[in-house]
């Protein structure tokens, strides 16, 4: 156990030390994707993380999620999970979660554990033993009214109601960079408009007129 947490604390700081990160207060996205992680230390330092990638490892529990209640997109698939309950409870604001390729059981205990995340709109629950139960789709669905798309295979970015997240956060970093607020400002020569008493003088058509537009992201 000593070994499988020293492995998990040395990933965290080498993410840390990879993206520059100057005080835990600044820390918003880990990506510890990968790396065969069995065990990770308590992740409450980093009140603000926002993104936590911890798929394709070999998690079995997930307490070092106890204070990290600003979470927004959390990636567990391809873990070795048996069990959630008391461990997601707290994550209100979560809005994707991926827990699909892992062990999970008890449809109803789990449904259960996601219930307080009133946000949730992208949940893969997909190649569990749970998925497997009755009813399962229509259970989810009517309990987790705020889920919009359930186990959505693939990946991509679009937007709305029909956005993917990507499994990778530079591809992520990168297409919301691309898609942020812009500012526009046009200019006219108004000198060159007619008024409208010349333009009812001249009847004829207006010819369009020329407009200069910069864009800034």
């Amino acid at each position: 156990m000593a070994a499988a947490a020293c492995a998990g604390e040395q990933a965290v700081e080498k993410q840390l030390k990879t993206w520059g990160f100057k005080s835990n207060v600044d820390v918003l996205v880990l990506y510890l994707a990968g790396q065969g992680i069995r065990s990770i230390p308590s992740l409450s330092r980093f009140r603000r993380l926002r993104y936590l990638w911890i798929n394709n490892n070999k998690i079995q529990d997930l307490t070092f999620l106890k204070k990290n209640y600003c979470l927004t997109e959390l990636y567990l698939n391809n873990n070795e999970l048996t069990d959630v309950s008391g461990a997601l409870n707290h994550l209100h604001v979560l809005q994707i979660l991926f827990l699909h390729n892992n062990q999970l059981g008890k449809l109803g205990r789990t449904v259960k554990e996601l219930k307080g995340m009133i946000s949730l709109q992208n949940l893969n629950l997909f190649h569990n033993p749970l998925a497997q139960e009755r009813d399962y789709r229509l259970y989810v669905i009517h309990f987790l009214p705020s889920v919009q798309l359930l186990d959505r295979k693939g990946s991509g970015f679009g937007k709305g109601k029909n956005r993917e997240p990507f499994e990778n956060p530079e591809d992520a970093i990168l297409q919301r960079a691309m898609t942020r607020s812009l500012m526009e400002f046009s200019c006219l020569d108004w000198n060159k408009v007619a008024t409208c008493q010349e333009r009812r003088l001249e009847n004829k058509a207006e010819e369009p007129h020329e407009k200069l537009t910069v864009k800034f992201r």
